[in-house]
């Protein structure tokens, strides 16, 4: 059986594993201070033509967004995000557990508009409510659609207009840079305070790698990240790993390959409705639930929204160790199977 479940079920890219096993044996400083840190944050500070950046690793996605939330904000101070974010669905309230109440709107094909956005600041004008401080977007976001490049300008310049923070998870950022026309991570320094560059779900063991834009936001970051348990001892696991991933445009390359396999999944269920509309390595057709249960033979994947009283939405993901094999067969297996 073949699993279409997540994009982190296997290990790591073999890169990777073996620059980890190359430097095993390697003494270094600890908690992000060793070389190996300090040169993928040099490589990174080329990529984002942006020398005046703070950037920090730590373990994960979650960790990640509840420390620098909690740390940009003030204790009276919310964040906005689409009622599909990352941050108000999957992470079991860990930004709220840090005082920070999450502001929602319904997800327009998995994404907040700026229409949204100026709506929750316009409903929170005074001191008797949390006060609207900060934006939160995923990219790609949880439906496996983009923020095209005029969409993230147009956001930013709201924030700018509002005083709010714009901070993007990158979970599957690598994903997005692989489609035409949404912003680089140059782009990504330009128009946001912060945003972070996931590793985890795009070939490493796990690490994700934060990029501090806003100058008023970097003081004592350090402190946040000891304090919360986001400091990792062995620091140097995670410079090793984003090292390769900066070098020869790993990262990219990781990003068009699970794309190209999620684009034959695509191109194979042209007689499925998508429930939104996605360019990247997550997709989500409508189908039946007795040929959901005959796939369910041969593959695993996430059964996700009931659509009516016959269908749900799944959802597909590909990563970096997908097999082309494997694609072609899950496409071979619900075109047989398919009935009307």
């Amino acid at each position: 059986m073949y699993s279409f479940t997540n994009d982190y079920s296997e290990g790591a890219h073999p890169k990777i594993m073996t620059a980890l096993l190359k430097t095993n044996l390697e003494q270094t400083d600890g908690y992000g201070l060793d070389k190996y840190c300090l040169q993928a944050t040099e490589l990174l500070k080329k990529q984002l033509k942006n020398e005046n950046v703070d950037v920090h690793y730590l373990v994960g996605g979650t960790q990640t967004n509840a420390t620098f939330i909690a740390s940009a904000l003030k204790p009276y101070q919310a964040v906005i995000a689409a009622d599909s974010g990352h941050i108000n669905v999957h992470e079991t309230g860990a930004v709220e557990a840090t005082g920070h109440k999450v502001l929602t709107a319904p997800h327009q094909n998995g994404k907040i508009t700026p229409e949204e956005i100026e709506m929750i600041v316009k409903q929170h004008p005074d001191e008797h409510m949390v006060q609207p401080k900060m934006v939160y977007l995923s990219q790609s976001s949880e439906y496996g659609s983009v923020y095209y490049l005029d969409e993230l300008q147009a956001i930013s310049e709201l924030c700018k207009e509002y005083n709010l923070y714009l901070f993007v998870d990158g979970a599957r950022l690598g994903s997005a840079l692989a489609v035409a026309n949404t912003p680089s991570l140059a782009d990504l320094a330009k128009y946001t305070d912060a945003f972070y560059i996931g590793g985890t779900k795009m070939g490493a063991l796990f690490g994700e790698c934060l990029v501090i834009v806003n100058d008023q936001l970097k003081p004592d970051f350090r402190y946040n990240m000891k304090q919360n348990g986001a400091m990792l001892a062995k620091g140097r696991l995670l410079g090793v790993q984003f090292k390769e991933l900066f070098s020869n445009d790993l990262y990219l390359q990781i990003g068009q390959y699970e794309n190209k396999m999620a684009d034959i999944l695509r191109a194979g269920l042209k007689k499925f409705k998508m429930y939104v509309d996605s360019p990247t390595n997550q997709i989500f057709p409508i189908v039946n639930d007795e040929l959901i249960a005959k796939l369910q033979e041969d593959f695993s994947f996430n059964v996700m929204d009931k659509i009516d009283e016959n269908h749900h939405c799944i959802r597909l993901v590909t990563s970096w160790a997908t097999p082309q094999k494997a694609v072609e067969e899950f496409v071979t297996k619900i075109n047989q199977e398919f009935v009307e």
